[in-house]
């Protein structure tokens, strides 16, 4: 592509890539309805991830109410929105940036570009989904963590009616009538830091930028003081992260049932709030071996 961006075909899905962000993108019904969606995903996605790095350091700013105002691209609005339900929860949230919604926007805004004259359609940005469900179809989600083949990190199989390969901890299937638009996951184990030790958050919500931001915020409230549990300043890591010098985990040793549960209590409070808010519609946590499941 002109802005360098890289377009090629995985099986019957897309799949596009340029620095950060790399997208998988599945359309189907009418053969000529998804060939029109695929080719509107790449005309989006071309310039996209300029678009994000002009207003990268607004992005990168604590957030405050109706800062929405100050961004001209649609991501960045979408990220700005997302996260602003959630400030009158904290008082002095400078650790709140629109950063926290951004995997989830990127794929909100490839997903709306496709248009809705399909089957099922998704857009997965490394775990973070949007998804566009017709009447009869359905998506499987399956919850798995990689420890259980001796790898390191979490993994959600998202799936369109299949299985994951990894042993499953959760399941759930989604129709048109459940309303949910976005699946997302944080924890200490992926590609964001995290304040918290959580293994893994999974938040169903209408949006994939709601999912994501609910999920960086409760996979943050899963913590606790121990030994077992390394942190280190986010700026030792990657010197431009907006959580500055906040201290984030790189490593969480064995924990304690007490330390476990009291863990995942803080998160299953706050996930709980944020269900009766109507910010999100589920949400299952894993933390060594235990989980929890929060849901409206």
């Amino acid at each position: 592509m002109p802005s360098g961006a890289m377009v090629n075909w995985l099986d019957h899905r897309l799949h596009l890539q340029h620095g950060p962000i790399d997208l998988i993108v599945t359309a189907e019904g009418d053969p000529a309805a998804a060939a029109l969606a695929y080719a509107r995903a790449a005309d989006r996605f071309c310039g996209l991830l300029d678009e994000l790095v002009g207003e990268l350091s607004m992005l990168r700013l604590p957030a405050e109410k109706d800062r929405l105002a100050t961004f001209d691209g649609p991501v960045a609005q979408r990220m700005a929105a997302a996260i602003q339900p959630h400030l009158p929860r904290y008082s002095n949230a400078d650790f709140i940036t629109p950063m926290a919604a951004v995997a989830g926007s990127v794929a909100d805004e490839i997903l709306q570009a496709m248009g809705s004259d399909l089957d099922r359609a998704s857009v997965n940005n490394g775990g973070d989904i949007a998804l566009y469900l017709g009447k009869t179809a359905h998506f499987d989600i399956g919850i798995g963590d990689e420890r259980d083949a001796h790898l390191s990190d979490f993994a959600v199989a998202a799936t369109a009616g299949g299985r994951g390969k990894l042993p499953l901890h959760g399941r759930i299937r989604l129709h048109q009538h459940d309303r949910i638009g976005g699946v997302a996951t944080s924890g200490w184990r992926g590609r964001s830091q995290s304040l918290g030790i959580a293994d893994s958050v999974t938040v169903l919500a209408q949006t994939a930028a709601a999912a994501d931001v609910a999920a960086t915020l409760i996979a943050n409230a899963i913590t606790i003081s121990s030994p077992a549990i390394l942190r280190v300043p986010a700026t030792d890591l990657y010197p431009d992260s907006d959580l500055k010098e906040r201290l984030v985990t790189v490593e969480v040793g064995v924990l304690t049932a007490d330390e476990i549960n009291s863990a995942l209590g803080h998160g299953s409070a706050l996930a709980r709030q944020m269900c009766d808010d109507g910010l999100i519609a589920g949400m299952h946590a894993r933390l060594q071996g235990h989980s929890i499941v929060v849901n409206v």
